[in-house]
Parts: structure tokens; sequence; C-alpha cells
């Protein structure tokens, strides 16, 4: 009886440790088997399969198709998913139905082949796209027939009168590029530059280059470079058309400062409470219309106030009032109209006090500028 504790805490020191192993393995194994499953779902559905049920014991897969479904397609892109062992497909409309798929008592299943995943390198091949003098040559591989007609078709589509195509897309079902359709986006972007340009990709980068149309190829081709190798590095060395401004002459180079040179040496004022210019000041109008005419491609605004003599609700339109005669003076003296905006202000810009009679007269003004 005293050797008894003894034996139970050996009986226990062993026991634990494997009772705890099995656990984590048990943990480990359905995690796997979730992480497997969750990203064979994701494939197919990226393939535009869907309503299909994959499980999982340990690396190994068994995919269930509902009828009509494309048993061997599904079973091929699972085979694909990194981590999966083998797969196995039961259901759609090649092999047995999903109810039948358990085998007879007494006899023995034969295994499924294992299907062999393509190396992680190999899932997308390197490959160019490359157009000058109005031709294009296309280096791809792509996955199934049908994908290499629609190229051919977009390319074609595409060749400038007297343009060549040289056709040197390829089909390889493990290592074709996953999502052709993004090379239509990216060769169109091609087409509407004027240079040679070229999209390649080396296994990792997807280098960019040549001339396209404007901004906004250039942001669609990148978007379409990244579409078709996902998780690469996108090089946009695209370059677009430079605007070319115009040259000014050194009238209008020099127009601003001049314009306000010659509102401070000669004021444009008018008689109180009217918007008639004052005699002194209208030679200051026809200086400005000199000034004007001198860079035909200056716009300004004439600005109308007023002292504070009257209320806001007859300043306001007698500054417009001010603003508009000298615009129209401006336009007789051979300034256009379409040049000029006139805008009042009323007494709520004042250059000087209201409290005098000369600070008023300065306030019933109005300025000529560059908005």
């Amino acid at each position: 009886m005293s050797r008894r504790p003894g034996f139970v805490w050996l009986l226990a020191a062993l026991l634990v440790p494997m009772l705890v192993a099995a656990v984590l393995l048990v943990v480990k194994t359905a995690s796997t088997e979730d992480d497997l499953r969750d990203r064979s779902l994701a494939a197919l559905q990226a393939r535009g399969i869907t309503g299909v049920q994959v499980q999982f014991s340990g690396r190994d897969a068994t995919v269930v198709v509902p009828a009509g479904g494309d048993a061997s397609e599904a079973r091929d892109v699972v085979a694909a998913v990194d981590g999966v062992r083998a797969a196995n497909a039961r259901g759609g409309g090649a092999g047995q139905p999903a109810a039948a798929a358990t085998a007879t008592a007494g006899t023995t299943p034969k295994p499924a082949d294992p299907v062999v995943t393509p190396p992680t390198d190999a899932v997308i091949a390197p490959f160019s796209l490359n157009r000058a003098a109005g031709s294009f040559t296309v280096q791809v591989a792509v996955r199934d027939q049908q994908t290499k007609d629609a190229l051919v078709a977009e390319v074609q589509a595409l060749l400038e009168s007297g343009g060549n195509f040289d056709d040197q897309i390829t089909i390889d079902p493990a290592g074709g590029l996953p999502n052709a359709s993004a090379l239509s986006a990216l060769l169109r972007a091609l087409a509407t530059g004027t240079g040679p340009a070229s999209v390649r990709y080396d296994g990792s980068t997807v280098t960019l280059t040549g001339r396209v149309s404007d901004q906004a190829t250039k942001a669609t081709a990148a978007r379409a470079a990244a579409k078709a190798v996902p998780g690469a590095v996108v090089a946009n060395q695209l370059t677009v058309p430079t605007a070319q401004k115009p040259q000014l002459s050194e009238a209008c180079q020099t127009f601003e400062a001049r314009l306000a040179q010659l509102m401070t040496q000669n004021k444009i004022v008018f008689l109180s409470g009217t918007a008639i210019v004052n005699e002194a000041s209208r030679p200051s109008v026809g200086r400005a219309a000199a000034l004007l005419k001198s860079c035909d491609t200056a716009r300004v605004e004439v600005a109308g106030h007023t002292d504070n003599l009257g209320s806001p609700a007859t300043s306001l339109p007698l500054s417009q009032q001010r603003a508009d005669a000298v615009k129209a003076t401006l336009v007789k003296l051979g300034v256009p109209a379409d040049r000029i905006t006139s805008r009042g202000y009323g007494e709520t810009r004042p250059v000087a006090s209201n409290r005098t009679a000369a600070g008023r007269i300065a306030n019933r003004r109005v300025e000529i500028r560059v908005p």
C-alpha cells in the first residue's frame, strides 16, 4: 500500500504528455485542413466554380461536385492549391453521383491518382507584349485554346492597317496566365501610343515601358498588370505626352505688374452718388484700354466701390453701375467684352477714411485688376 502513490504519479507522468501531444496533433491537423479547405474554395470561386464541397483528410482532398458540374476541372483547381497533396472528385457530369460515391462493402476502393501541384514559380510563366510601328508581338502562355483564340482576336482588332502580328502564344495548363482577360486591357493601353511600348513579366516584376495617350490610360494599364499577375511588383514606367504651354509675349509676361502700376498712378473716381467718371479720371480709362490691348490673352476684373454716405441698399447697386460703366467704355475703346468681368463691392472695401471729403472721393472709385 505504501508504494501505490508513487506508482500513480509515475503513471500520470507518462500519460499526461501523451494526451497533450494527441490534443495538439488534432488541433494542428484541424487547423491545416481548415486552411486548405478555405483556400481551395477561394480558388474554385476565382475560376467561377460554385456549389462545390471540399473535404480534407490531412492534405488529401475530396471534391464533391453537384450534378452537371465539371468534376475534372474542379479537381484540377483544388490540386493546384499550394499544400494539397492529392485531390479526388465525386459527382458532376462525369463519374459517380455523390449519393453513390461510397465503395461497395467488402471491396477495397481504388485510391485516386495523385495530382502533382506545379511549382510556385511556374504558376505564372514570364511573358511579354510589345508594340512597335503598329505591329504586335505577344509572347505568353495561356491555359487553354479558347483563351488563346480570344487573345488572338483581340490583337487582330487592334492592328493598324499594314501592321503585323507575331503570334508567340502557347498553351500551358499548369504555367499559363490564370487571368488572361487582363491582357486585353494591357494591349489596348499599348495601342494608344505613337511609339514603341511593352509589358514584360520576368517572374517577379511586371515592367511597363513606352508612351501612351494620357494619364488615365497609364493608370488603367497599371491596374491591369496587377490583375494579370496578383502579388507581382508593377513598375509603371509608361510616359504620356507633355502639354506644351504657349509662349507668352513680353507684354503679357509683364501685364499684371504694369496694370498694378497704372492703377496706382491713374485713379478712376466718380462724382458723388453717380456712375459718371470724374472729368480728370477719363484719361485713366483710355490708358487702361491701351494696356489691355497690349496683351490679347489678359483677363481683368473691373471692381466698383462707393463711400459710406448712402445706405448699403443703395451703395451696392451704385458700385455695380460704376463697374459696368467703365467696362462699357473699355469695350468701346476696342477691348473684347469676354475678357472683362465687372463687379460691385459697395462700401465694404474703403481705401481711405470716409470721415474726410478727400477720403470719400478716394473711395468713390473703380479698380482694374487681374482676378
